[in-house]
């Protein structure tokens, strides 16, 4: 009553359409916040694959080692904003250790910065990778240490007569979530595709990283601008290390009393009566009763984090064009937020009432259990996508076999005798490749040239030209310069982006134009025929060989995976949370918010474990081992949730105080006895007494 009476002296007063004035500084807020994190983290996976120069291996265990980190933070944000900062302090100190990290990781994409002979690479990689992972450490610090902390500081904001008022502050809040998540991952791919350099123009990772930086600026400085409308309750105390300690206690009082001469007790937790509150240890059972049930739930996690790591590089080998839209591998990741809007209402207004009318008793533990097995269903078919990507990779020869092409630069065709094979014919001005041995030797050979002995990456084309003519010729086109290629030889592979390109082919005064159109990933060599007449172009007189061909597995065929893991989400996530809720007492359930974003971490930490040592060599067989490892836990899961009795804490907390009240009253009647029971309970308060308004949400 005081709280509330000071809060309507305070701040109440500032209203805008029946809304605190200060509430709208904290979606706005909200809003840059989460476009500056899901936005840096779109493009994670790919600058650490193609700025950093990591393979698929490491840049997954990365981007899951930070996003772990994430989900561990919170944990420490919440205790630090209700023992010690509070709210307010908490997201203002946190906030510049956010916007610090994601200005660091800006400046660690800038590759003029240690690009000392300007040739488009870093000198100095060391520099990069350190100032980006402490970047990283920061971000991972500040995002997940504000997480807990803004949802309750704006609820804080409402007094009691405002509780239709706080509802749809809640649902704009979530709403400018899944805006700023939907946006950026939009709009930060877009940036990253662009082309930018002081001395050399690369990949402009530092653009896709320096956008959501500033919204963190904009979100800090926001944040700051209201400081004088904010309601800023003091630190209450944190519940979570109120039950650690009572746990703890527990355990340390059992083990003390581990001689037989000792009677057992009903319940472990029991041990700790002789310091906590009945009621306490009543409330630390139910939820000790529901984190058993997350025991099974990390390896979901596991599975739905990597839609922005392995699918994500799975994206980076697909064809991205729409028509007249051409989507970058990152941006597929917008198909989940689209989703999630789309199947929420659908599920809540139409799917479950269906159940629910054919008789089905769909509880809330099946709907998890559905989830599971929908998300692994995604992982069967990014199998299934991944089984047809990679018929499509080039064959390259192993550590026991060379490679040798043979390029007829004549007119005619010839017949080629090679040792051991039999004998074939190459047409003029054509390239035959042929695998063989090693240890069989070949004499008489034109310089060796150093072929791709991968596909190209970030969906770049790899072009070169053979000149077959007698004089030199000099190939160029607005992307890349090819340089004067003498007679007879060839040029560097040079990387162009998919589209039309035209080649300007130059010979002292000569000229003629050569056009073609290229798609994603593909490599070609370009004969120049030893006949070539300059004019105004030069189509017949190229020959266009393809050494590796084109992406062709459309990235519309992700989307199945997609719907299925954020269909997996829907009843998986939401339904988790909301029985998590209902299962627990009024004053847990931030300890079971923690407890469930630690099984995310957890998650996170399993993808990194089977990165780095399973060491899979086909990407196709990771994805049917973690789609079988959620079936058998799903399984499992199953079980576990057949033999869980659902409870009704409000009842179960009423039926202790009811008891508590009649010993109360009995230990008046009885002297002596209620001075002995204060001593017993005086170490510890009951818990009751906290406000949910004023308690952290994580």
């Amino acid at each position: 009553k005081i709280l509330n009476e000071k809060r309507d002296k305070l701040e109440f007063s500032k209203v805008v359409c029946g809304y605190p004035l200060s509430i709208f500084f904290i979606v706005v807020n909200e809003f840059c916040e989460r476009f500056s994190y899901y936005g840096m983290r779109a493009v994670l996976v790919l600058y650490f694959k193609y700025f950093l120069r990591w393979d698929d291996d490491l840049a997954t265990s990365i981007y899951h080692t930070f996003v772990a980190l994430c989900y561990l933070t919170p944990i420490l944000g919440a205790i630090v904003a209700d023992s010690w900062l509070g709210k307010f302090k908490t997201i203002i100190y946190l906030s510049i250790v956010y916007a610090v990290g994601q200005v660091a990781m800006a400046v660690s994409a800038i590759h003029d910065i240690t690009d000392s002979d300007r040739d488009g690479t870093p000198d100095s990689m060391t520099f990069h990778i350190v100032l980006s992972m402490v970047g990283l450490f920061l971000i991972a610090l500040g995002t997940g240490g504000i997480k807990p902390c803004v949802a309750a500081f704006g609820g804080d904001q409402f007094g009691e007569h405002q509780d239709r008022q706080r509802r749809t502050f809640f649902s704009v809040f979530y709403l400018c979530i899944n805006g700023g998540s939907l946006l950026s991952t939009i709009i930060t791919p877009v940036l990253r595709a662009q082309e930018c350099g002081i001395y050399s123009k690369q990949k402009c990772y530092s653009l896709a990283f320096g956008v959501p930086a500033a919204l963190m600026v904009v979100a800090l400085v926001v944040f700051i601008i209201g400081s004088g409308m904010y309601y800023k309750a003091e630190p209450q105390g944190n519940i979570m290390l109120d039950v650690c300690k009572c746990i703890g206690f527990a355990i340390k009082n059992r083990y003390r009393h581990r001689s037989k001469q000792y009677p057992k007790r009903q319940h472990w937790m029991d041990w700790a009566e002789e310091k906590y509150d009945k009621l306490l240890i009543a409330q630390i059972k139910m939820v000790l009763k529901v984190l058993f049930l997350y025991i099974p739930l990390p390896m979901f996690w596991t599975l739905f984090d990597q839609k922005g790591s392995r699918w994500t590089l799975q994206a980076t080998t697909m064809d991205g064009n729409f028509g007249a839209l051409v989507i970058q591998p990152d941006q597929m990741q917008t198909v989940n937020p689209i989703l999630i809007l789309t199947l929420v209402p659908i599920m809540d207004s139409l799917i479950y009432p269906l159940i629910k009318k054919c008789g089905l008793n769909f509880t809330p533990l099946k709907r998890m259990t559905v989830g599971m097995l929908l998300a692994a269903i995604a992982f069967v078919c990014a199998a299934l996508v991944q089984i047809q990507i990679d018929k499509t990779l080039p064959t390259f020869p192993s550590t026991s076999q060379s490679q040798l092409k043979l390029l007829n630069m004549g007119s005619n065709s010839v017949t080629v005798k090679l040792p051991g094979n039999d004998a074939l014919i190459l047409p003029a001005a054509q390239v035959y490749p042929f695998i063989n041995n090693c240890n069989t030797k070949f004499t008489n050979l034109l310089p060796e040239t150093n072929d791709l002995t991968s596909k190209p990456q970030e969906g770049n084309n790899a072009i070169r030209f053979v000149n077959g003519m007698k004089t030199a010729v000099n190939v160029s086109t607005a992307a890349a310069d090819f340089g004067l290629i003498e007679p007879f030889y060839y040029s560097n592979y040079s990387q162009i982006k998919n589209g039309k390109a035209t080649f300007t082919l130059r010979s002292g005064s000569q000229s003629c134009e050569y056009s073609t159109n290229f798609g994603f990933g593909s490599s070609y060599t370009f004969f120049i025929h030893s006949t070539l007449v300059f004019g105004s172009n030069c189509q017949d007189s190229v020959t266009a060989v393809e050494d590796i061909k084109p992406n062709s597995v459309h990235m519309a065929l992700q989307i199945p995976q997609y719907f299925f893991i954020t269909a997996g989400e829907v009843m998986f996530s939401v339904t988790g949370l909301e029985f998590s809720y209902s299962q627990a007492p009024s004053n847990m359930k931030a300890v079971l918010q923690a407890g469930w974003l630690f099984t995310v971490a957890i998650g996170n930490f399993i993808v990194l474990i089977v990165a780095e040592l399973a060491k899979i060599p086909k990407q196709w067989a990771e994805y049917v081992l973690f789609a079988s490892l959620l079936v058998a836990v799903c399984v499992i899961f199953s079980i576990m949730a057949y033999f869980y009795t659902y409870i009704d804490p409000t009842e179960i907390e009423a039926q202790f105080k009811k008891k508590i009240n009649e010993d109360d009253e009995d230990d008046k009647s009885k002297p002596g006895k209620a001075e002995v029971e204060m001593v017993k309970r005086d170490s510890i308060k009951c818990h009751d007494e906290y406000d949910k308004a004023t308690q952290t949400k994580m």
